[in-house]
């Protein structure tokens, strides 16, 4: 059982109510001599009291993404999540399918020397018979920190949310993957850092990966990428750092498109990576879209408005949404799905067929 899946959370719960029930109905009812029924009823509080912290602690390791696996949580050398594991390249990379069909990786990026996890979700005509031949526009989908790529899952709606949009014809039935951002539990603001590459794992290592093991839409006009939070910063910038690889982006409360300084301390670093000095006089062929509420303290509309005025005499199309409502949650960022993946539906090719194999 998934140590991050919600089935394992609410066993637990359910063995917490139980031995609470338990505790209560045989408390009076042990036999033996006083020292024996003590230390019984002391056994009895300490398993309640366990039963009752794993819940919350396995609460916050599906809200924080703090352990990704079993293998992750005990320390196996096998699953250690640092810059220098020495795991397979990508082309050894396999997946596993779980009952809902989300397919689940940890592999080793050869470009940036880092390993992380990615989860995909592709769409039901990928696996139709009559779409065989067809390649599928794909949508990188970024965590916040902290967070992880369960985190979509778990507290993000998807792909549920997605299907819904697809079914309505509101969206392109796109590759939906989830790969770690911040590889190692290291924050980058998905930059490249002297000891971490963090850039190059998402807009090289992810898509290689991708490209390999799944029929994928080729050059940028099929790729893209949505992000809330952390997440939604790194969406304003990896299309106007790497056009040649994302067509267009979508920020869903991103954090403040300046960068930040906790982050990257170095201010010309900082300032490299920031979406907003990126924009400025940018000739990319990308779009940028971003969304968020007047009452989110975390991402400020005068940030998104700044990335505006920055990028007026580029050729990056900027599209903004603000909420009269609504703070820093899944319950907001949810709420903005359609508007984003809409236009990034807009702004990106649709499913097509292969060419034919020459003769």
């Amino acid at each position: 059982m998934s140590l991050t899946g919600t089935s394992f959370w609410v066993v637990l719960i359910i063995v917490t109510l139980l031995m609470v029930i338990g505790t209560m109905l045989l408390w009076a009812k042990i036999p033996g001599p006083r020292p024996v029924r003590a230390l019984t009823r002391l056994v009895m509080i300490l398993l309640c009291q366990l039963t009752a912290i794993s819940v919350v602690a396995v609460w916050m390791n599906n809200s924080y993404g703090l352990y990704a696996s079993w293998d992750d949580l005990l320390g196996t050398p096998d699953n250690t999540n640092t810059i220098a594991m020495p795991g397979p390249p990508v082309a050894r990379a396999q997946f596993n399918r779980s009952d809902n069909g989300i397919l689940d990786t940890y592999f080793h990026g050869t470009h940036s020397k880092l390993s992380g996890q990615v989860i995909v979700w592709t769409p039901p005509q990928y696996d139709d018979p009559k779409f065989r031949s067809t390649r599928f526009p794909v949508l990188m989908l970024l965590h916040g920190v902290p967070g992880s790529p369960q985190s979509w899952l778990e507290h993000g709606g998807m792909p549920g949310a997605f299907q819904k949009m697809v079914d309505a014809h509101q969206a392109h039935p796109f590759i939906l993957a989830m790969p770690v951002i911040n590889p190692g539990s290291v924050d980058t603001d998905c930059s490249d850092v002297p000891d971490r590459k963090v850039a190059t794992w998402l807009a090289a290592d992810v898509p290689e990966l991708l490209r390999e093991k799944f029929r994928t839409v080729p050059g940028p006009h099929g790729w893209g990428v949505m992000g809330f939070s952390t997440g939604g910063y790194c969406a304003a910038k990896l299309p106007l750092q790497f056009p040649r690889v994302f067509g267009a982006g979508a920020a869903l409360d991103p954090d403040p498109l300046t960068g930040d300084p906790s982050v990257l301390p170095d201010p010309a670093l900082r300032e490299r990576n920031s979406p907003t000095h990126l924009v400025a006089g940018s000739q990319a062929d990308v779009g940028i879209f971003l969304a968020t509420s007047a009452q989110d303290r975390d991402s400020p509309p005068a940030s998104i408005e700044q990335f505006v005025r920055a990028a007026e005499g580029s050729k990056v199309r900027v599209k903004t949404v603000l909420l009269a409502t609504g703070g820093h949650n899944y319950g907001t960022w949810i709420s903005e799905y359609p508007a984003a993946i809409g236009w990034l539906s807009q702004q990106l090719a649709g499913p097509q067929q292969a060419p034919s194999p020459k003769k």
